[in-house]
């Protein structure tokens, strides 16, 4: 027991000091996990035997993340996607094996071992991938929906790939691993001992239980369990949902990853969404750091000292080769620009469904342990590299937008109304101000954005609002009003700067992404900030005391007497406000703001009582019963 307490204090303490300096340092989270493994394990030796078991109980955090994309998708979104997960996946999968394996084999392997490592370095990192994509919200894009695409048809053709690598071993050696790795669960062992056309059906079987009873049996056991309104019941039952369906997998030999991705995609339309997920996101966090942190403790260092230049060779190639394999079929699948680079290099690794290959090749008596552990240390090492492939394909996108990206447009007219951003912030303003007969110039470093504009017949221009050469084409020596909706709340503040030095007297409207950033605009210069979540938030607030019985006059004289206060409240803050230094290491910026929300709710209902006694016929509110 000592010793479990000891280890689980020495892995979470790694994981709290290291994730943080690597997401300040720009690195993501990944990288810091990988790299507090390796500090814990090679560097000081702090690891023992229980770190291979354990990364086997972390790898479950890898189902749980698939789980919770499956509750992201519809089945007709995945429908959608067909083409890519058979077509892109597909080729992928196929290609890289074969290239894989005829390289293997022209360095002398035997054709069953080059065949086997093919399979093996085929595959990529679906944890890592899948992690680094949705930190930094690039799922959504087009490379990052291929990258799914491919990972998602990776996970699949890991089934196929376990039933055929027996058939690689020679007779005498796959009769002996048989005999030594029957499994242990009876069931499990009595599946086994079917006939071939009886495990089909078996498999098949289970696929289609898991279809029906997330339609039918699930939504009522919910209904059950979230009468009792305890929140450990309904942990437990998303957890025994996501275990019990990767059981179920794993025992008819089906990847637990894509089984329990199945169920999240039946279960993508049911009321329960969003409560599977709130209660599985903790555990798929941890598990998925614990397993990060392994692959980074298990990396063989010595084997590297020994060969380093035939290792990071080896590491080398597979990267390039499969980055040049995904290059060619994102071009043959129009995948372009900025998206073909993510989905180049974000899957030019390996993944962690090969140590599981690796370590079912060497069950069956097909690969050397010299190979199996040359191939373990390339794998970790590629999979160490992934989070350094995203930060190049970020100063590549930034490269090709500077310098090797499409030119920007002519700017052949000018207006009073200069609009630089017109993502859904801009666009909205932009719509307004031209349906009321006023002319804009628009300005926007997308350039699908501005080409989807001009399909609707609004009229824009493709080039980086911030570039002081576009702005004065655009008209900003004689423009009346500019307004700044850019996203990158750091490029808005220099725009702003900018035209405020250039123009003393032009009106800026920006918008803003949050409190702080208010404070930024007000120093460089803006006449007009807009919080870019602030009116829907009032909206809304007014809705919620239009709902708990306030009257639309009440909920709607509360709402503007809030923003005439909260906005004189920013004013006054920003006189205390330290640029660069953290509000929670600011107490004047900390006193200020309690001294001020007092004051707002008494002035608040102060005003609110003055304005509803001089209505006369404006209903008092009503008391709670």
């Amino acid at each position: 027991m000592e010793s479990f307490l000891l280890q689980a204090t020495l892995y979470l303490f790694a994981m709290v000091i290291a994730v943080p300096l690597a997401s300040r340092a720009g690195l993501g989270s990944v990288l810091g996990y990988l790299i507090a493994g390796i500090l814990i394990g090679p560097v000081l030796g702090l690891v023992g035997s229980e770190m291979s078991d354990l990364q086997h109980f972390a790898e479950f955090g890898v189902v749980m993340m698939l789980f919770l994309i499956g509750l992201e998708m519809e089945p007709r979104a995945l429908w959608a996607m067909r083409d890519k997960l058979v077509g892109l996946g597909g080729l992928q999968v196929v290609l890289t094996l074969g290239a894989v394996a005829g390289i293997a084999a022209w360095l002398g392997q035997p054709i069953e071992i080059a065949i086997a490592l093919g399979m093996i370095f085929a595959l990529s990192s679906t944890a890592i991938v899948l992690q680094t994509l949705n930190e930094k919200r690039l799922m959504q894009t087009a490379g990052g929906r291929a990258a799914f695409s491919v990972l998602l048809m990776q996970d699949i053709a890991v089934i196929p790939m376990l039933a055929l690598m027996p058939l690689l071993a020679r007779p005498g050696a796959r009769a002996i691993a048989e005999a030594q790795n029957s499994p242990d669960h009876p069931v499990a062992h009595f599946i086994q001992a079917l006939p071939g056309w009886q495990v089909t059906l078996v498999t098949l079987g289970a696929v289609a239980f898991t279809v029906v009873a997330g339609h039918y049996l699930v939504r009522p056991l919910f209904r059950f369990v979230h009468g009792a309104r305890l929140r450990e019941i309904n942990t437990a039952m998303a957890l025994m949902i996501v275990v019990g369906i990767a059981s179920l997998m794993y025992l008819v030999g089906l990847s637990p990853a894509l089984g329990t991705f199945l169920a999240g995609v039946v279960l993508a339309d049911s009321e329960f969404k969003h409560e599977l997920e709130s209660d599985i996101e903790p555990f798929k966090g941890l598990l998925m750091g614990l397993f990060f942190i392994t692959v980074g403790a298990g990396i063989n260092f010595a084997l590297i000292w020994r060969q380093p230049l035939e290792i990071f060779a080896l590491v080398a190639g597979l990267v390039l080769l499969k980055a040049g394999i995904l290059a060619g079929l994102g071009r043959a699948f129009r995948v372009r620009g900025k998206d073909r680079s993510l989905f180049t290099l974000g899957l030019a690794q390996a993944g962690e469904f090969g140590f599981v290959l690796i370590s079912f090749a060497v069950a069956q008596r097909i690969l050397p342990h010299l190979v199996a552990e040359k191939a373990l240390v390339v794998i970790a090492l590629s999979m160490l590299i992934t989070p350094l492939l995203f930060i190049l394909h970020d100063w590549l996108v930034k490269l090709l937008v500077s310098e090797g990206g499409p030119k920007a447009d002519l700017i052949d007219e000018q207006g009073p109304i200069i609009i630089a951003g017109v993502g859904r912030f801009g666009q909205v303003v932009n719509r307004l101000v031209t349906m009321s007969g006023y002319r804009t110039v628009v300005l926007d470093a997308d350039l699908r954005t501005i080409q989807l504009m001009r399909t609707f017949g609004f009229k824009g221009y493709f080039g980086d609002p911030t570039r002081p050469d576009l702005l004065a084409a655009a008209g900003l020596a004689k423009a009346r009003v500019l307004v700044v909706a850019l996203d990158d709340k750091n490029a808005t503040t220099r725009l702003v700067a900018y035209a405020r030095r250039m123009r003393p007297d032009l009106h800026i409207i920006a918008r803003a992404r949050d409190r702080i950033h208010v404070f930024d605009l007000y120093r460089a210069g803006a006449n007009d900030i807009v919080r870019e979540m602030f009116d829907s938030s009032l909206r809304a607030g007014r809705y919620v005391l239009e709902n708990v019985g306030l009257s639309e006059f009440e909920a709607s004289e509360l709402e503007k007497i809030f923003f005439k206060l909260d906005r004189a409240a920013v004013r006054d803050l920003a006189k205390v406000w330290k640029p660069g230094v953290p509000i929670e290491q600011n107490p004047e910026y900390i006193a200020r703001t309690r001294e001020l929300n007092t004051e707002l709710e008494t002035e608040m209902m102060q005003r609110f009582a003055k304005r509803t006694d001089s209505a006369g016929d404006a209903p008092a509110p009503e008391a709670d019963s």
